[in-house]
């Protein structure tokens, strides 16, 4: 690149700038403008139907501005407009808004588009920039200000004729703000306020756009500040800002314009619009509801929103998109993984503890910045497994899936199986596929328990069930599942009570899940069995942890394998290494 060609926006000269050390304690008033910015950048504007499905999403959303068409731009726009007020489609709480040119006969009909509309706000706009007043317009100063003055008169000749009844509000943007010298965009605006006279009960809405955002989002907060400050009437200016993405800082632009004084933030659901588009309002909102900041907006239902979206625009969310993307709430990471779950196995216990639901403690898990149920997303997709999981993250998927909490030993030893089935398969392995293969490789049913002499082994069990004893009798099952176990020549080392999955016991049914830890020969074999009898389900897991280790016993001596220039050689419990050569 020619990087000389490109050089830097001008600063504003402020001095003492107090946004720096300003703390958003409100959210601001939002704009919509999905269905007028967000619309005229789509290859395939959206059809009437799908203007009112993505209208209609945006009221369910608790949305109260929304900008719905440019109705002088076309007729599909103009068409839109009346059929909202016609059919008395905009509820009493929503004001709708038309944008317009500062041109007479596009003022005339955006005005008559609103005919009989109870509330309601026209917004005109003009650019300002040097490059735009020279270059595209071939206007001087004051002829840009007379444009914007002219245009503000002619909105309130027309309204006075036709919007009898209506409840109108009137926005004037200086288009081009960011690339307009401060004291000229608000000498414009002074001139605006001076035709429109606000006053107690008629506010203007002055709205400054990033319209091609070129600095970083500390210049704009610096002119948002200036503006702030150096606005007459400021007690009935609702100062707004309109950001876009073309530097991908939409979103700080918008943060840091509200820290400087701004009252408004338009902007499109997941960010769409020209170019690189316009700020996200998805996530300004949620950005401020994980700041302990309700937003007023609903995002509960956040698929509902993006499938909606994408409906109506064609275009696809991208899947690593803040807090609507479809993999934003995943971890496929190990270790990731693995402080996910204790964070969630935190959250139960402290729960547990204050005997309240986790839903009303403070969010504190790692790797996630707003509980995904928050938004309508269930734990289920949160951990996902393929070749870059650990042990973590297989815990908590057979625990939050299958009810199943395998002990520490036997996550490591179903880890390094699933490594290696994820290496082989080179994709992401479903929970439903690691159930067929835990099944498969702990729970195979044994033959029968190992002779005595054979055995020489221990068996730890760890048992997770909803209780402590069974049978009719409820007697203690551990003294009956020793003596179970004593009658093949095994002895029960230890018993470990673990705790069940959400508490329901194995697979959610109440039933009794037994790790059996095998040890036999030097080497550590796992089982698992699951029964509504907790006996049952120990002799289960120790047949196929035996059956396991039946299949893996080295071969007699005699036998042997190469393996590189060692032969392996074995006997019984003895094994002796012979070097081949050098």
């Amino acid at each position: 690149m020619k990087i000389r060609r490109y050089s830097g926006s001008a600063r504003v000269p402020l001095d003492g700038r107090a946004w720096p050390d300003a703390v958003v304690e409100a959210a601001p008033r939002w704009l919509s403008t999905d269905l007028r910015d967000g619309n005229q950048s789509l290859a395939e504007p959206m059809t009437p139907a799908r203007k009112l499905m993505m209208f209609d999403l945006l009221v369910d959303m608790g949305y109260k501005e929304i900008e719905v068409g440019f109705p002088a731009a076309s007729k599909d726009d103009y068409d839109f407009v009346r059929m909202l007020v016609e059919r008395d489609l905009i509820p009493g709480d929503v004001r709708i808004s038309v944008l317009t040119q500062a041109r007479d006969e596009l003022i005339e009909r955006t005005v008559a588009s609103l005919e009989g509309a109870p509330r309601a706000t026209v917004h005109l706009y003009a650019a300002t920039s040097p490059l735009f007043r020279g270059l595209v317009f071939g206007m001087s100063r004051d002829e840009c200000k007379d444009l914007a003055v002219r245009g503000t008169r002619l909105v309130m000749k027309y309204a006075e004729r036709t919007l009898d009844g209506c409840d109108l509000g009137y926005q004037f943007s200086p288009e081009h703000f960011n690339d307009t010298e401060p004291e000229f965009a608000l000498e414009v605006c002074e001139a605006v306020m001076d035709v429109w006279q606000p006053e107690a009960g008629r506010e203007i809405i002055l709205n400054f756009p990033t319209t091609v955002e070129r600095a970083t989002p500390n210049v704009f907060a610096d002119q948002i500040e200036w503006m702030h400050r150096n606005l007459s009437r400021r007690e009935h200016v609702c100062l707004s800002v309109h950001p876009h993405n073309d530097r991908g800082t939409g979103v700080a632009t918008a943060e840091l314009a509200v820290m400087a004084g701004a009252d408004r933030v338009e902007g499109c659901l997941f960010g769409n619009g020209e170019r690189a588009g316009n700020v996200c309002l998805v996530t300004l909102g949620l950005n401020l509801a994980t700041q302990g900041v309700d937003p007023g907006v609903d995002f509960s239902d956040l698929d509902r929103v993006r499938r909606t979206v994408e409906h109506c625009t064609g275009v696809p969310v991208h899947p690593r998109h803040p807090y609507g993307g479809s993999l934003v709430y995943t971890a496929f990471s190990g270790s990731h993984q693995d402080a996910i779950k204790k964070g969630f196995d935190a959250l139960e216990r402290e729960a547990a503890h204050a005997g309240t639901g986790t839903d009303d403690l403070k969010w504190q898990v790692p790797y996630l910045p707003l509980d995904p149920q928050e938004v309508g997303r269930t734990y289920e997709a949160v951990v996902r497994i393929n070749s870059q999981s650990g042990k973590g993250g297989l815990a908590y998927v057979m625990s939050a899936r299958h009810g199943l909490d395998l002990p520490r030993g036997l996550r490591a030893d179903f880890a390094r199986r699933v490594q290696a089935l994820a290496d082989a398969d080179g994709g992401e392995l479903t929970p439903e596929r690691l159930l067929e293969v835990f099944e498969r490789e702990y729970m195979r049913p044994g033959g029968p328990m190992p002779p005595a002499v054979e055995a020489r082994g221990t068996v730890t069990l760890h048992i997770a069930a909803g209780w402590s004893r069974t049978g009719p009798a409820g007697t203690d099952a551990v003294p009956a599942v020793r003596a179970a176990l004593a009658r093949h020549g095994l002895r029960v080392s230890a018993v470990h009570h673990v705790r069940p999955a959400g508490g329901a016991g194995a697979a959610g049914r109440g039933d009794a899940a037994v790790y059996a830890e095998y040890r036999t020969d030097g080497a550590c074999h796992w089982g698992a069995g699951i029964d509504g009898d907790v006996v049952k389900a120990a002799l289960a897991a120790v047949r196929s942890a035996a059956g396991r280790a039946s299949r893996h016993r080295p071969p007699a001596w005699g036998d042997g394998e190469v393996t590189g220039r060692r032969h392996w050689r074995h006997d019984a419990g003895r094994t002796r290494r012979v070097t081949i050569g050098r």
